[in-house]
């Protein structure tokens, strides 16, 4: 039996190797730097999501040190053994910080998107979600069961007919998700519009931030906040990973939203808790980016600016108007060229490949940070301009 799942191991990932689509782990040093050591090589960091550079501040370290003496373990469910004052008091920070009356923490945002869309969607309710949402939201709504509606990107008027279809087969409730920031195109979701559909279908609509808490909005809240929407959104997904520089996640809303989930969400209910030293780290990580303007107007800057060289450069950016800035290339070999080439010159640009993009989309994801000087993203767009100039590529 285990020679027949081997050999068709075996053939799976040779298909994929063939096809340019197999990946690899492979070791790195320094990741939280603008520039990091892998496989012997100094290279210049733009595939990190490392947004506000604070993965490595000297707060973060310390606020581990001193927490230390409470544990480093989660110990249990909180549900099952409850949970510290730490932990409570970060609930209420979140909640304050998205302007919303209630928060719950997750372990990170994959469970968190899992876990809130199968615990608030039925078979009987219809779910509409953006084509490039992130891989959490498809399989939180697939586990769900729901009647599930995918509209075409951003596409409001396709939005509109799936709506309107849902209510003509009876759709009990109707739910509107999607990403703020889309984490491989940059581009950024029609909130206003979106939240006038919500209005006028009678939707909830839930609001994916990942990509954008820590960067956009006053103090950091979210581009919810930037568009001026942030109340009418029901819940708010956002994620310490990323801008924050820690780990694990948040869902912010109201408190009888937030109680749902305490009782109905199985990532949080069979989960262990964050540990005490993680806790305290988000919550400096969060007076950090609460108070950090500065690293947002930088970051913002060297990002329009890599943008615009790029976009003179001949090359095709999509619709990005974020720290996230694709070139696209369209073929998965042509991806992993032009990859190995930037690494060549002192770049890392890792090929983001089908399934993560559609086919035909393959790219070379850049995303900046607020710590990259300027000349490193000047460094990175001459290189670049070789790269394409010799590969022909526009």
């Amino acid at each position: 039996m285990s020679e027949s799942w081997e050999s068709t191991l075996r053939e799976e990932t040779g298909a994929w190797a063939e096809r340019h689509l197999l990946r690899t782990l492979i070791p790195a040093q320094q990741a939280g730097q603008t520039v990091l050591i892998r496989e012997g090589r100094r290279l210049l960091n733009f595939s990190s999501n490392n947004y506000l550079g604070l993965a490595t501040h000297p707060k973060l370290g310390l606020a581990v040190a001193e927490s230390a003496s409470q544990g480093v373990g989660g110990v249990a469910s909180r549900l099952i053994i409850g949970h510290n004052e730490e932990t409570e008091t970060l609930e209420r920070e979140i909640a304050r910080f998205k302007g919303t009356e209630a928060a719950l923490l997750f372990p990170n945002g994959y469970m968190a998107n899992l876990g809130l869309l199968s615990a608030l969607l039925k078979p009987s309710d219809a779910v509409f979600s953006d084509q490039y949402n992130h891989a959490s939201i498809v399989d939180g709504i697939r586990l769900s069961g729901a009647q599930s509606y995918r509209y075409r990107h951003l596409n409001l008027e396709h939005l509109e007919v799936l709506l309107k279809r849902a209510d003509a087969k009876g759709a009990k409730r109707k739910l509107i998700v999607t990403d703020s920031v889309f984490s491989m195109d940059g581009d950024v979701a029609p909130l206003s519009d979106l939240v006038q559909l919500k209005r006028k279908y009678n939707a909830a609509l839930v609001l994916d931030e990942a990509h954008a808490a820590g960067v956009w909005g006053p103090g950091g809240a979210g581009m919810a906040h930037h568009l001026g929407v942030a109340e009418d959104v029901d819940l708010h997904m956002g994620t310490f990973s990323k801008a924050f520089g820690v780990y694990g996640a948040y869902v912010a809303g109201k408190k009888e939203w937030i109680q749902y989930l305490v009782n109905r969400c199985r990532p949080l209910i069979y989960t262990t808790a964050l540990p005490p030293v993680l806790v305290a780290a988000i919550r400096t990580s969060l007076r950090l980016v609460e108070a950090g303007d500065n690293l947002r107007r930088d970051l913002h800057e060297r990002s329009a600016w890599f943008r615009q060289k790029l976009q003179e450069a001949g090359l095709s950016i999509g619709g990005s108007t974020t720290q996230i800035v694709p070139w696209i290339v369209g073929e998965s070999e042509q991806a992993i060229k032009l990859s190995r080439a930037l690494a060549e010159e002192g770049v890392l640009a890792v090929a983001i490949r089908p399934p993560t993009v559609p086919e035909g989309q393959s790219r070379l994801r850049f995303s900046l940070m607020a710590t990259h000087t300027k000349a490193e993203v000047e460094q990175a767009v001459a290189a670049i301009r070789r790269v394409a100039e010799q590969g022909a590529v526009r």
